[in-house]
């Protein structure tokens, strides 16, 4: 298998609200959307976004009522604190403050208005002792 390009399909009740999420905080821009759709994508390495309204008829039938949840979209990047510091002063909803785990993750976490779990992380250089 040769996987070419990754996209993470998200079902949410408010797709206007994720989308204004993404594409204000992290940078996401519209690849394509339609009534209860869009499409999302980044000009990195980040995956790309599908949101799909809650109850759409594209999904088959057990899948039409379920929303994302459980999940996290965990994102690595470059010079964290300086991510959550644009992200606070521009009022992004941080619901994990920033922290470093004791296997060297940095990260910290932002909700969406659906409950879209985001996640920044950075790996911390180890110290050559």
């Amino acid at each position: 298998m040769n996987v070419s390009a990754s996209t993470l399909s998200l079902t949410v009740a408010d797709v206007d609200a994720s989308l204004a999420f993404l594409t204000t905080h992290l940078g996401y821009q519209v690849a394509m959307a339609a009534d209860g759709f869009a499409s999302l994508t980044r000009e990195d390495a980040a995956v790309d976004i599908v949101l799909l309204a809650k109850g759409t008829e594209v999904l088959p039938p057990e899948q039409r009522d379920q929303q994302a949840t459980g999940l996290i979209l965990a994102l690595t990047v470059s010079d964290l604190a300086a991510e959550e510091a644009r992200l606070r002063a521009a009022g992004a909803p941080i619901t994990m403050p920033l922290r470093e785990e004791p296997w060297g993750e940095r990260l910290f976490q932002l909700t969406d208005p659906n409950g879209v779990v985001v996640q920044l992380v950075e790996w911390a250089t180890p110290s050559t002792s």
